[in-house]
């Protein structure tokens, strides 16, 4: 894991946003080098403060569904355990990103963001493997190869 000077995709300030690389905890040991997943610093204190909140779940959990007009959304867990076949990622000592292996390879690259607009807030995929969204932003596309 390293922390890095990156540029915001959203606002175009330089920021700082820990980058994940190779898993921890790799089943298969199949994961090719390089793979990396970043959260920005508001996204991880986000994750924190709801799994501070829910008693038991211990965990953050990606993966991706087919679902909605574009193909595909992405589906955040906050879990207490993972399934035998997630690729595991860790953030630091206090959060642990599990990520759905057959999901990984639409999410390389991602970078998770938390938007604060008033007195809502969400967490923001930036995806460079998505090519299209649809118009309400709740699903995405992507190239299949």
């Amino acid at each position: 894991m390293t922390t890095t000077l990156l540029p915001n995709l959203l606002s175009g300030n330089m920021e700082f946003m820990t980058q994940v690389n190779v898993p921890i905890y790799d089943p298969a040991k199949s994961t090719k080098k390089g793979s990396h997943l970043y959260l920005t610093p508001s996204a991880i204190k986000h994750v924190k403060k709801i799994l501070a909140k829910h008693l038991g779940e211990k965990c953050f959990r990606l993966s991706v569904k087919r679902s909605g007009c574009s193909g595909f959304t992405y589906v955040v867990d906050y879990v207490d355990s993972f399934h035998s076949e997630d690729l595991q990622f860790s953030i630091d000592s206090d959060l642990v990103v599990f990520v759905e292996r057959a999901s990984f390879p639409m999410l390389k690259g991602m970078c998770i963001d938390y938007i604060q607009n008033g007195l809502n807030g969400a967490l923001k995929f930036i995806n460079p493997n998505q090519t299209a969204a649809c118009g309400c932003g709740e699903s995405f596309s992507i190239e299949e190869k």
